[in-house]
């Protein structure tokens, strides 16, 4: 993909954000992607490929938001990017005149992706890549509910340290603090940081997405909780008594 986009443009700057996105998951390199565009300038060109169904009948995509740009598969892999930026505006890539030839059922990162990830950044405009999308696909992630105790939401990722990601954002919360979350009957309270616990017990925290996380403090929490994407969470709002609570980990 480096070769294609250099020899297309020998000027670009191609910046790595990771090769290890786990095999087939989607969601893991949606929040990857959500977690790192927008500290890039205006005018980038991200290329995400996590691709289970290459060569299949999903589309390829072009997507402007934030001042950016992302080229990748129809697979919900953009699902973040759609829920933050609302005038995000999507084509599908149908001009087979920007790809690279013959096109492989099996590389598309290669053969579509890259090559018109360097046809923009040549100037090509968007509307020479293919036609307006209105249905793209978004990843099944129910989005949180806020009600009068808190925010129910589901973890959505489970990262390398068995960290519990939550697709519950501080903008689901409209300036509310939470005092803790409820996930398979037990209470963890959130803290600042991871040193705010001793070693091997639970908390809460907002992580740097910004989405509220569960973890062991140099532990797993999935291990210590038996938990998985799409278990459930209830973050609760601090109140008069959640302000008064003191002690261990199972209390607010």
């Amino acid at each position: 993909m480096k070769g294609v986009l250099l020899s297309l443009n020998p000027r670009l700057r191609v910046v790595d954000l990771s090769h290890d996105v786990p095999a087939h998951d989607v969601g893991a390199g949606a929040l990857l992607l959500a977690q790192c565009y927008p500290f890039f300038p205006a005018g980038t060109i991200h290329v995400a490929v996590v691709d289970p169904g290459v060569g299949g009948p999903r589309r390829g995509l072009l997507v402007q938001a934030a001042g950016q740009f992302f080229v990748g598969p129809d697979n919900g892999l953009f699902t973040l990017v759609y829920d933050r930026e609302a005038r995000a505006r999507v084509r599908a890539l149908t001009r087979p005149a920007y790809f690279r030839h013959p096109v492989s059922s099996t590389f598309h990162g290669r053969d579509v992706f890259a090559p018109v990830a360097a046809h923009l950044s040549l100037g090509v405009p968007p509307t020479r890549l293919g036609p307006a999308v209105v249905d793209p696909v978004r990843l099944p992630w129910s989005r949180p509910v806020p009600g009068p105790s808190g925010v129910r939401g589901t973890v959505i990722h489970v990262d390398r340290f068995g960290n519990l990601i939550t697709n519950i954002g501080q903008e689901s919360c409209g300036g509310r603090e939470v005092a803790g979350v409820v996930l398979g009957g037990r209470r963890v309270r959130v803290h600042r940081t991871y040193d705010d616990v001793r070693p091997g017990e639970l908390l809460a925290l907002w992580g740097s997405s910004g989405l509220l996380e569960i973890s062991v403090s140099r532990g797993r929490a999935d291990r210590r909780l038996r938990a998985r994407v799409g278990t459930r969470v209830h973050a609760r709002w601090r109140g008069p008594a959640h302000g008064r609570a003191q002690g261990s980990e199972s209390e607010l």
